[in-house]
């Protein structure tokens, strides 16, 4: 099937169907600096057909179309997108056809929401048990205690901690794994027809994702729900798909049940995405003096436990440590005391053979350049209000002092480096998807060409094309400028390609580090084994095989 192929895959088609979207085609006026605004497809006649109790997986590179067709099955555009030609059909309506009355009826009953950035989507001055059940109520689906009865049990199946009292947490109080499993639970509690799945796993730790993924599915097959699922991963979509539609730039490229796309893909893009991690990187030997060491650091939030307890690492020039760690393990904590935002209680950071204080606002100016660090939550790390330009620029003019056209041909390198170009400068973060997100924050790190960049999940929104560009990108600047990378990441995929070395995590404390042959080579410790084995591969049928294989040595099989 070519790339304007517009034909059903007939895996799901049939008048059955619960979500039926034909000829879908989406628009949006854009305003190029010194042009006329002029219409551009974002969707271009995309048709798919989806019955209760069945998984589409919505697969593609950043900016193929897969969210706004995920946000279209809800009746909804984000601002200055229009749906313009084709039909939104679920339980028999045209949803298109709906009111702003019924609409609101819709979403949250019969349709809900699990969105890529959870940080971004919970109201932080609210507690979560009162934003999980929120919909439920507010729709008349249960009472007050069915309904949060409903969330202690999704909060148990999820994997949550202490269940029963999670839901009295405000949201900054939970990991970012731990928060986009909440709001699968919200998602969930209202019991729906079909659910929109962007990216659910996206911020979840491997040995974490597939208790979520079990729990997805299970959900799906016990309720008779729909789903689409949206990602970027192939290895993910092929444990929870009944089919898959692989998208570029907003045209099916292919439409087949999982095991065709994953095992005999027809076209040659979707070929690309099967193949793809192509990264060789070739391990070094650490130097004799560290850029970076931290030693001994403790560290706690206030009034809560030890987040972190009695932990040393290093980082060489030129060299990457990789972080690894379940959800809540203490990774982005380490990142945090690395970098100021949050004192140790013990220990001491040492940079470029200086002691840094341990408070952000001690610091000088090019200890602050020097050091830099990309956040895992593109969505709360920029200015809603502020374009792409002034967000790149604004280091630039921060450290070198640039200004008018020198700032704007930097920026326009930074953005070519990060493959968006020029074209991308006047837009503003709600204009971007997730991936152009993050990639922006990236070259706003390297704008203030630093010697050591903290990276704390920067793939996990990317596509896996896109990932590599960025990391072969990473690796590219690191030959050239000796810079260093402390890359906190829970894809071990990821740390095979780029890691010299390794810090494994677990609980606040490292339980194995070493360089990436000796941590990855066995005999291994029961954590370090467990992560390992968690990593998904690209075959049907993996995840229940995996489930099995816990199950059993929990048993003592």
């Amino acid at each position: 099937m070519s790339e304007t192929a517009t034909a059903r895959a007939p895996a799901s088609g049939g008048d059955d169907a619960l979500l039926d979207i034909r000829n879908l085609r989406i628009e949006a006026t854009v305003y190029p600096p010194g042009e006329d605004p002029h219409d551009i497809v974002i969707v271009d006649d995309v048709s798919l057909a989806l019955r209760r109790g069945r998984v589409l997986g919505l697969i593609g590179e950043s900016g193929a179309g897969k969210s706004t067709i995920g946000l279209a099955a809800m009746g909804y555009g984000r601002g200055g997108v229009r749906l313009t030609g084709g039909e939104v059909v679920l339980n028999g309506r045209d949803i298109r056809r709906l009111g702003v009355r019924g609409l609101r009826a819709l979403r949250g009953r019969e349709v809900c929401y699990v969105a890529q950035s959870a940080a971004a989507a919970f109201n932080p001055a609210h507690r979560l048990m009162d934003q999980v059940v929120e919909a439920t109520l507010e729709h008349g689906v249960a009472s007050r205690r069915e309904a949060e009865e409903r969330a202690v049990a999704l909060f148990a199946r999820l994997g949550l901690p202490d269940p029963e009292s999670f839901g009295r947490r405000f949201p900054h109080q939970v990991s970012g794994g731990q928060l986009q499993r909440a709001m699968t639970a919200m998602a969930l509690c209202p019991q729906p027809d079909l659910i929109v799945f962007d990216e659910p796993t996206t911020a979840l730790d491997v040995t974490t994702q597939i208790d979520v993924l079990a729990a997805i599915k299970d959900a799906i097959r016990d309720t008779d729900v729909a789903a689409l699922y949206i990602t970027h991963d192939l290895a993910v979509v092929a444990q929870v798909s009944d089919e898959i539609m692989v998208l570029r730039h907003g045209k099916m490229v292919e439409h087949g049940e999982t095991r065709q796309i994953i095992e005999a893909p027809r076209e040659d893009y979707t070929r690309a995405l099967v193949s793809v991690r192509s990264i060789r990187h070739e391990e070094k030997r650490p130097t004799p003096e560290p850029v970076l060491t931290a030693e001994r650091i403790t560290a706690a939030y206030a009034g809560s436990l030890k987040v972190l307890e009695d932990v040393s690492v290093a980082v060489h020039p030129g060299q990457t440590l990789a972080v690894v760690g379940e959800s809540g393990s203490g990774k982005s904590t380490l990142a945090r005391v690395i970098t100021g935002l949050l004192p140790p209680i013990e220990g001491t950071i040492t940079f470029a053979g200086r002691t840094l204080p341990p408070a952000l606002a001690q610091r000088g100016r090019e200890d602050l350049r020097e050091l830099q660090m990309i956040y895992q939550m593109a969505d709360v790390a920029m200015n809603p209000r502020q374009t792409v330009r002034t967000i790149i620029g604004r280091p630039l003019e921060f450290y070198f002092g640039m200004r008018g056209a020198e700032r704007d041909r930097r920026v326009a390198e930074l953005l070519d480096q990060i493959e968006m170009g020029d074209g991308f400068a006047e837009r503003y973060p709600a204009e971007l998807s997730g991936g152009q997100k993050q990639r922006v924050c990236i070259a706003r790190a390297l704008a203030a060409k630093p010697s050591l960049i903290i990276c704390d999940e920067v793939t996990s929104a990317l596509d896996p094309l896109v990932a590599d560009g960025i990391l072969k990108l990473l690796l590219e600047l690191q030959k050239q400028q000796d810079v260093a990378y402390l890359f906190i990441t829970h894809d071990l995929a990821t740390v095979r390609a780029i890691a010299d070395s390794i810090a494994v995590m677990f609980q606040g404390k490292v339980v194995r580090y070493g360089t990436k042959t000796e941590v990855l080579s066995p005999p291994f410790d029961d954590y370090t084994d467990l992560l390992l084995s968690s990593v998904p591969e690209m075959q049907v049928g993996w995840l229940e095989k995996a489930i099995e294989s816990r199950r059993m040595e929990a048993a003592g099989h």
